[in-house]
C-alpha cells in the first residue's frame, strides 16, 4: 500500500487566480440575489396559493372532443414538421459551413466563418421568427425557417470542434499513400466524426421540438399558435389538452432521439 503510494502523482496546486474567480462568482451570486427584488413571502402566501390553485381548477377536465382532437393532431404534426426539416436544414449547411470554420481553407476563411456562426446562434429562435414573420408572413414556414438558421450556428460550431479534435492519423496515412484531400476527409474524417455528428444533430432536434412549440406563440403556427389562442380567450380545458399533448409530444420525440443516439454511439 505504501509502495502504491508513493508512486502516486503529485496533486497539481490551485493557483491563486482560480481561486479569486471562484471568488468573484460567489460574490456575483450573492450581489444578484440582493439586487434583485425577489418577493418569496407574497409568492407563499395563502392568497397567492389559493389564486394559483383556482387558476390550475380551470385547466380541468381537458377538451377531448373528436374534432378539437382531430386540430391536435394536425397541429402536432405541423410542429414535427417543423422542427424536423429546420434540423435537417441546419445539419447540411452547418456541415458546409464547418469545413472553413475547423480551418481547412486558412485562418481567414476560419475567423470569418465562425464569426457568421457566433453571429446565427447568439440570436435567439423568438428573434429570428418575429423578423422573418415580417418577411414570409404568419405560418409554419416562418418558424422552420427560423429554427434552422438559429441551429445552422450551433451545429456548425460543433461539427466545426469535431474536425479538428479529429485523430488525424487516419487522414495523414490516406495522404502518404497519394490520396486527394477531399478523398481523405470523406474517407477518413468524415466515418470518424459521422456518429458523433449525427448525436449533434438529433440532439438538437430535441431542442428544436420544444423550440418549436414556443415558436407558435408568435404566428409561426403548430401547437404553440393554438395555445396562445386559446389562452387568449380564457379556454382552458382546450389550452389543458394542447400543454397535454406538448408533454405527450415531447417526452416521445426525447425517447426516440436518446436510443437513436445510443445506437449509434455504441
Amino acid at each position: 500500500m505504501k509502495n502504491d503510494t508513493a508512486m502516486l502523482p503529485v496533486s497539481p496546486r490551485v493557483r491563486w487566480s482560480t481561486w479569486a474567480l471562484l471568488a468573484g462568482l460567489v460574490l456575483l451570486v450573492i450581489a444578484s440575489f440582493a439586487t434583485l427584488p425577489l418577493k418569496w413571502g407574497e409568492f407563499f402566501s395563502a392568497d397567492a396559493v389559493r389564486t394559483s390553485a383556482d387558476f390550475l381548477h380551470g385547466f380541468a377536465p381537458p377538451d377531448l372532443a373528436p374534432n378539437f382532437l382531430t386540430k391536435i393532431g394536425v397541429a402536432t404534426f405541423e410542429t414535427l414538421a417543423m422542427s424536423a426539416i429546420g434540423t435537417v436544414i441546419a445539419a447540411l449547411l452547418g456541415a458546409l459551413l464547418a469545413l472553413p470554420a475547423s480551418g481547412r481553407f486558412g485562418t481567414l476563411a476560419r475567423n470569418a466563418t465562425r464569426a457568421l456562426l457566433n453571429v446565427l446562434r447568439s440570436i435567439p429562435e423568438l428573434v429570428w421568427a418575429s423578423i422573418l414573420l415580417i418577411a414570409a408572413g404568419l405560418g409554419p414556414f416562418a418558424g422552420t425557417l427560423a429554427l434552422a438558421l438559429h441551429t445552422v450556428g450551433v451545429l456548425g460550431r460543433l461539427f466545426a470542434d469535431a474536425f479538428e479534435n479529429c485523430p488525424p492519423l487516419p487522414a495523414a496515412s490516406l495522404r502518404i499513400n497519394g490520396a486527394r484531400p477531399a478523398a481523405t476527409f470523406l474517407y477518413a474524417t468524415l466515418p470518424q466524426c459521422g456518429p458523433q455528428m449525427m448525436s449533434y444533430t438529433l440532439y438538437r432536434w430535441e431542442n428544436n421540438i420544444r423550440a418549436a412549440a414556443i415558436l407558435g406563440v408568435v404566428g409561426a403556427g403548430g401547437l404553440g399558435q393554438m395555445l396562445k389562442y386559446h389562452l387568449s380567450l380564457f379556454q382552458m380545458p382546450s389550452a389543458a389538452t394542447v400543454i397535454v399533448a406538448m408533454l405527450l409530444m415531447v417526452a416521445a420525440v426525447d425517447g426516440l432521439s436518446y436510443v437513436l443516439r445510443r445506437a449509434m454511439t455504441r
